[in-house]
C-alpha cells in the first residue's frame, strides 16, 4: 500500500504551553494510518463542539438584533447557530418577515462580532477537549478544526484551546466559498490534512454539521455540548452521540483506527 509520510500530511498539533502532545513518529508501522491509501481525519466543528461558546453567539446575535430594533427570539437564534452567515441572514429576514440592506446586515454582523468577543474573553474549553485534541496528535490521528466563523470571532476560542492556528489545520469561513450545511469547510480540511472526507468523521454539535458531513460522505459524530438533541443529531444524520469531547475520548478506541498492534 502506498504511504503517506509526514511531508504529506499535516498532523494537528497544539500550541507550544510546556505541555504539548507527543509528535507522532515518522515511518510508523503497520498499523499506523499513514500506510491507509486514505487516511481518516477527524475534522471538528469549533463553537460548542470543543468550546462552550454557543450561548455567547446566541447572546451577541440577541442584542444586535435588538440594537437595530429588530426582536427575535433567543430560542429562534439558537436554532441557527453553526450554518452559514447568508443562510442565517435569509433565515433572520424571512423570521421577521421584513428585508434588511447590505448596509444593516453589515452592521449586526459587525455588532454581534463585537460583543461575541466581549462575551468570550474568558471562554472555556469544553471537558475533555484539550485532552481529545492531545491523544489524537500522540496517537498521529490527523485532525483539524472547521468552524463557520471567520478567524476575527475564532481567534479568542482557539486561544482557549491552546491551538496555534499557524501550527494547526483551522479552516475558517473566509477561507472558503460556502459555509455549512454545505461541506465546503470540511472537504477544505480534509485537503489541506492530506486525506478526503470520505470515510473520516465530521464530529459537531449541530445539525448543520451533521448535514454537511452527509453531503460529503463523512460519518457524523454529534455532541450535546451545543443544546441539540441525541434523536435531532440522530435524524440528521450523526451514527454516534456523544455528550461532549470527554465522553468522545472515553470510547476514542471505537472511533480511531489502530495506530499500533
Amino acid at each position: 500500500m502506498r504511504g503517506y509520510g509526514l511531508n504529506r500530511v499535516r498532523v494537528g498539533s497544539l500550541s507550544s504551553k510546556g505541555n504539548d502532545p507527543i509528535s507522532p513518529e515518522p515511518g510508523g508501522g503497520a498499523g499506523d494510518w499513514r500506510n491507509m491509501s486514505s487516511p481518516v481525519a477527524f475534522l471538528f466543528d469549533l463553537d460548542g463542539t470543543l468550546v462552550d461558546s454557543v450561548y455567547n453567539h446566541v447572546r451577541a446575535w440577541h442584542v444586535a438584533l435588538r440594537e437595530q430594533g429588530l426582536e427575535l427570539s433567543v430560542w429562534r437564534i439558537h436554532r441557527k447557530i453553526g450554518m452559514s452567515g447568508g443562510l442565517f441572514t435569509a433565515q433572520l429576514q424571512r423570521e421577521l418577515r421584513r428585508s434588511i440592506d447590505e448596509d444593516g446586515l453589515k452592521r449586526l454582523r459587525d455588532r454581534h462580532a463585537d460583543l461575541f468577543r466581549e462575551l468570550s474573553k474568558d471562554v472555556p474549553p469544553l471537558p475533555g477537549a484539550v485532552d481529545l485534541l492531545k491523544e489524537l496528535t500522540k496517537q498521529g490521528l490527523p485532525w483539524a478544526i472547521a468552524t463557520s466563523g471567520r478567524m476575527r470571532t475564532a481567534e479568542m476560542n482557539l486561544k482557549s484551546l491552546e491551538v496555534d492556528p499557524q501550527k494547526a489545520t483551522v479552516i475558517t469561513r473566509d477561507m472558503v466559498r460556502y459555509a455549512k450545511p454545505d461541506p465546503d469547510l470540511f472537504v477544505e480540511a480534509a485537503k489541506q490534512l492530506g486525506t478526503a472526507t470520505q470515510g473520516s468523521y465530521v464530529i459537531g454539535d449541530s445539525i448543520w454539521d451533521m448535514y454537511a458531513a452527509k453531503r460529503c460522505g463523512a460519518l457524523g459524530i454529534g455532541f450535546l455540548s451545543g443544546g441539540y438533541g441525541k434523536d435531532e443529531l440522530e435524524r440528521a444524520g450523526a451514527m454516534r452521540v456523544f455528550d461532549d469531547p470527554a465522553d468522545m475520548l472515553v470510547h476514542l478506541d471505537e472511533l480511531a483506527p489502530r495506530t499500533r498492534e
